[in-house]
């Protein structure tokens, strides 16, 4: 096994289409030693099905990035908050963190939220009118799910761009100093929220989420943490996801005329637009605490290992003709929301607001078609998400 002499993941054609790339590497290897960044370093980078799923559960996989990170220089100036949270931990840290997550999104929760998520959707909608144009990202996937985890957590209605934007600048792939800035300006905003709620006797979401917290012993920055990681985990994926789903039906007509004729086949249809293009491109940081071996590969203590859902969803070893959009596959072997203890508790919530936000566009704005030519549409440049930075449509 030869690993590649440039980071494969920061080729500027991988963020418009990256499963070239990730075909390429799953045929070499579905493990590979990669190159990360330009200073030498080395990471391993899993884009097989089969040998993701096992990654996931591995529990000599770590995640517990201040561990790995101890005693290593570094110039980063990450808030605690954002560094130190319920993803970025092992067990039994991450056992108490994650008890208190989990009830927040069980079935009979999200269901509760449906009302509420279904009339921020024809809010943010009202105003559109057939033959208009519109940013779907900037109008409708960002500001859905921006809205329902800040009503989550109490957040006044006069902060939520702010955080929005914030939020946002964590994912930004080319500048470190904007992410270490966002981190501080999101740490410090939560900080204050947790300490006046604490200080203010209530009832509202926020009050009922500290009081879990405490019954969950969770102590302040920790609450924060958890609070924070809900805010940026619960609405940026959601936002790539509903971005990525309405694209790919715009791509490929005949699956949104289904749709379209059928709006009640959308729940069913949700699974595979996740594998298909996946808003987890490279799940977050994990590291080897022990000789380990994947798929056939050694993996030394002390490396970092990249697990790349986007192209495990890809990989036609667990699904025949991976790049074809087929509703009518059985997708739910999907990694988009990870698997194992660390599976993102918050995907019934995200699949309740995808599926009401294309329900809305099949039935109120059946002619949507994209405003300008397809080879000029922009991704974000992270290589954690996968997203447009604008979807622009004529309605």
């Amino acid at each position: 096994m030869t690993a590649p002499r440039q980071d494969p993941l920061r080729d500027p054609r991988f963020f418009a289409d990256p499963y070239p790339a990730y075909d390429r590497l799953r045929e070499g290897c579905p493990v590979q030693r990669v190159p990360t960044g330009s200073g030498g370093h080395h990471a391993y980078l899993i884009t097989g099905h089969p040998e993701a799923r096992e990654a996931f559960t591995d529990p000599r996989l770590s995640k517990d990035t201040a561990r790995f990170f101890a005693g290593r220089p570094s110039d980063r100036d990450l808030h605690p908050a954002l560094s130190r949270n319920m993803l970025a931990s092992d067990p039994p840290a991450h056992t108490r963190h994650r008890r208190v997550a989990t009830p927040l999104f069980t079935t009979g929760r999200v269901r509760e939220l449906r009302p509420y998520v279904t009339r921020v959707v024809d809010g943010l909608t009202a105003a559109w009118r057939p033959g208009a144009e519109v940013d779907l990202v900037a109008e409708l996937a960002v500001p859905l799910p921006v809205t329902v985890v800040c009503e989550l957590l109490g957040v006044p209605e006069s902060d939520r761009a702010a955080l929005a934007g914030w939020s946002h600048d964590l994912f930004d792939a080319t500048d470190n100093g904007r992410v270490d800035a966002a981190s501080h300006r999101i740490g410090d905003y939560l900080t204050h929220l947790v300490d006046t709620a604490r200080a203010t006797p209530g009832e509202g979401p926020l009050h009922s989420l500290l009081r879990d917290c405490d019954q969950g012993g969770l102590d302040r920055d920790e609450t924060v943490s958890l609070a924070a990681l809900l805010l940026v985990a619960g609405h940026e994926t959601t936002t790539q996801f509903i971005g990525n789903a309405v694209l790919a039906l715009l791509r490929h007509p005949e699956a949104f005329d289904r749709l379209r004729r059928d709006p009640d086949l959308i729940p069913g249809a949700l699974d595979e637009l996740l594998r298909f293009d996946s808003p987890v491109s490279v799940a977050t940081f994990r590291h080897s605490t022990e000789d380990l071996r994947v798929g056939g590969v050694d993996i030394p203590a002390g490396f970092p290992v990249l697990i790349a859902p986007g192209a495990a969803n890809r990989d036609p070893a667990a699904f025949p003709e991976p790049h074809r959009l087929d509703l009518d596959r059985d997708a739910g072997g999907h990694l988009s929301f990870g698997h194992g203890i660390h599976r993102c508790p918050g995907a019934p919530l995200a699949r309740a607001e995808a599926e009401i936000s294309l329900r809305t566009l099949v039935t109120r704005f059946p002619d949507i078609r994209l405003a300008v030519p397809e080879q000029s549409l922009s991704w974000r440049r992270t290589r954690l998400t996968r997203g447009l930075t604008a979807l622009p449509l004529a309605l």
